[in-house]
């Protein structure tokens, strides 16, 4: 500001109070793509990378997006000051609870754009500060509807779109809280999502979308973790391997049932299980409604076609239901989030009836 020797007049007093500059973001990365997929795996993976936070998602846009029209005009800061409030709440009622408290206030001022997106993201940026990282990531599958936002925003920004064979999928999906439980409805569901993704895959470039299939992981850890590494453009670092023995990947095992793989090392024979557990008309119902997406990526088909008619959907929810009420009877038993995540279900249902 001077020269040796050089005095300056002071500054002129301001009645303007100083702007802070735009806070400066890394190049995010989104996990992206269908439940029960692996991406709880990859997250703790991906976390024990030393650049790398991925902390375990709140699941921010999932839940106010069809929200936000609510609140109005986010530009005014009153209104995202209200959404954030909001925001706020279910992260403190987190299924999977922060280590790192978030200043909901300063997220609402450093929120760009403004909007949810930019509150979502501003909230992560915090996470990251808070660890040390140079990057963060958001594990949120359903970050899959929401590429377009992330990337006018950040063009940096990298996804990796992990995949699974949808017969697989429906097998864990069963048994999970987090997901629907008959093969059909978890057979709609990864062929939307696969879809999407392939149509993603056909407009972006390689340097933004990298496919990971689950399977290729799970057989090849090393080689497909550097290429993961080359298209983030960050080192391969052998912690990635040693990712169960992290405090994130021991805690989420503990919570629930449904991540207890992420506190095991790679169980490289967790694929093809859909052979035993899947009777041959849930198998051949999934191939069905999935066949053009599973060729399309790979998954052979081979349980025959099977198109369900008005009885056999009815059929399917009644199943459905039955599995879930045992499912919600075991969490209840051996999760320690049960309560939260029901309260959670709580605080989302009492705000879209706000």
């Amino acid at each position: 500001r001077s020269q040796v020797g050089l005095a300056l007049p002071p500054d002129p007093v301001s009645s303007e109070p100083p702007v802070s500059p735009d806070p400066v973001f890394s190049d995010p990365l989104y996990i992206i793509g269908t439940e029960r997929s692996g991406s709880n795996l990859l997250r703790v993976i991906l976390g024990a990378h030393p650049h790398i936070d991925v902390p375990h998602p709140p699941h921010i846009m999932r839940y106010f997006s069809p929200l936000a029209p609510g609140y109005g005009d986010l530009s005014v800061a009153a209104n995202l000051r209200r959404l954030a409030g909001d925001v706020d709440r279910l992260l403190r009622i987190h299924i999977y609870p922060w280590d790192v408290p978030i200043d909901i206030d300063r997220a609402a001022t450093e929120a760009r754009p403004r909007s949810l997106l930019g509150l979502t993201c501003a909230i992560y940026e915090q996470h990251r500060e808070a660890t040390g990282k140079a990057r963060w990531g958001n594990k949120s599958t359903f970050m899959l509807d929401h590429t377009d936002a992330v990337l006018e925003r950040d063009p940096g920004a990298k996804l990796i779109w992990l995949v699974r064979d949808p017969r697989d999928v429906a097998v864990s999906s069963r048994k999970s809280v987090f997901s629907p439980y008959h093969p059909y409805h978890t057979a709609q569901l990864w062929q939307r999502q696969q879809a999407r993704g392939l149509a993603l895959a056909a407009r972006l470039p390689e340097q933004t979308l990298h496919r990971l299939r689950y399977e290729d992981l799970l057989a090849d850890p090393e080689g497909r973790l550097r290429e993961v590494c080359d298209f983030l453009d960050e080192p391969f670092t052998a912690e990635l391997l040693s990712f169960s023995q992290t405090a994130a990947a021991k805690k989420g095992a503990g919570l629930s049932e449904s991540w207890a793989n992420t506190g095991r090392p790679l169980m490289t024979g967790n694929t093809g299980k859909w052979r035993t557990q899947l009777s041959a008309e849930e198998a051949a119902v999934v191939e069905t409604v999935c066949a053009g997406e599973m060729d399309a990526l790979g998954y052979s088909l081979e349980g025959g076609a099977r198109s369900p008619g008005l009885r056999d959907r009815a059929r399917y929810r009644l199943q459905g239901a039955r599995w879930q009420l045992g499912v919600e009877w075991r969490s209840l038993r051996h999760d320690d989030n049960h309560w939260r995540r029901w309260g959670r279900a709580a605080l989302m249902g009492s705000l879209r009836l706000s």
